[in-house]
């Protein structure tokens, strides 16, 4: 293989991640509408059984066979932290600005560090307080700045919570997707993940699922079809390259977000926003860059 085909062989994990990113950001604009007319368990509750229908077929034409017990346990597991983490995301920014939801989620590979060390029995080191320390600081500009300011919705604190308990669950969806990604194929772990997230919603419909009228069901396949895509072409990217390594990606998320969210709900980004985006990236930089530096090496 020559060293251009090397470098684009390379970059193209790079690229997959970077495009699901883009995919789910939009997939989150299309959810907040639908969250806003229904409700954030019923948008979830109907994308992930739409996203059956869509990846079933998608599963079985390409092959796929039943996995084995240890791989279907590990999709549930990650099917029941998809249900708790994304419900609870979109009940978020029903009630903040999409840009400002996105930066606080982005304290996950922070809260990722902790679970490391509970989970894995890894070392916290200082550098890892410090990085912990100035996506603190992030938040809590952020949320200030929302809690405090003109106009801000009585429901604001409420969704800052939902939102990093969302956090929470994606640090961990981080080590699971992971581990996922190196046992299963992407279509298989986009069919059952809306399985797993579908049967765990479902079990709570008979008290709160709402049907969608005809508007909100076009955003509701819309997002089902780019959470499928994002889902497949992240798979593949984290199975031919490192967590880590990609994760500084993830940060891409806030230009979309902060872009869909002009374009659709007529969101302005203010200037707290930005600066704790800031502080909170950069504590995820000096938490991983120990990792990346090794990596390159």
């Amino acid at each position: 293989m020559s060293t251009g085909q090397q470098r684009h062989h390379h970059l193209l994990p790079f690229i997959a991640v970077g495009a699901g990113i883009a995919c789910f950001s939009v997939m989150d604009a299309l959810m907040k509408g639908a969250s806003l007319a229904i409700g954030a368990y019923s948008a979830m509750l109907w994308r992930s059984l739409t996203g059956i229908v869509l990846m079933g077929p998608v599963w079985a034409l390409g092959g796929g066979t039943w996995p084995a017990t240890k791989v279907l346990r590990l999709h549930a597991l990650r099917g029941a932290n998809s249900a708790g983490m994304a419900t609870s995301f979109f009940f978020g920014i029903t009630y903040l600005p999409l840009a400002e939801g996105i930066a606080i989620s982005f304290v996950a590979p922070l809260i990722a560090l902790y679970l490391a060390a509970v989970i894995l029995g890894e070392t916290i080191n200082r550098r890892a307080m410090i990085a912990s320390l100035l996506g603190l600081v992030g938040v809590v500009v952020i949320a200030g700045a929302r809690l405090t300011g003109k106009g801000h919705a009585p429901m604001a604190g409420w969704g800052i919570i939902a939102i990093l308990f969302s956090a929470v669950l994606y640090a961990w969806n981080l080590i699971l997707q992971r581990r996922q990604a190196q046992i299963a194929s992407p279509s298989e772990i986009a069919f059952f993940q809306a399985v797993f997230t579908g049967l765990f919603l479902a079990m709570l419909s008979p008290w709160f699922a709402v049907w969608p009228s005809s508007a909100i069901w076009l955003h509701i396949a819309g997002s089902a079809a780019l959470a499928a895509l994002s889902l497949w072409v992240i798979a593949w990217g984290y199975a031919r390259e490192q967590t880590q390594v990609l994760l500084p990606l993830e940060y891409t998320a806030f230009i979309w977000a902060a872009l869909m969210g002009w374009l659709m709900f007529d969101e302005a980004v203010t200037g707290p926003t930005v600066i704790g985006a800031v502080l909170i990236v950069i504590g995820c930089g000096i938490a991983t860059r120990k990792h990346t530096e090794q990596t390159a090496l």
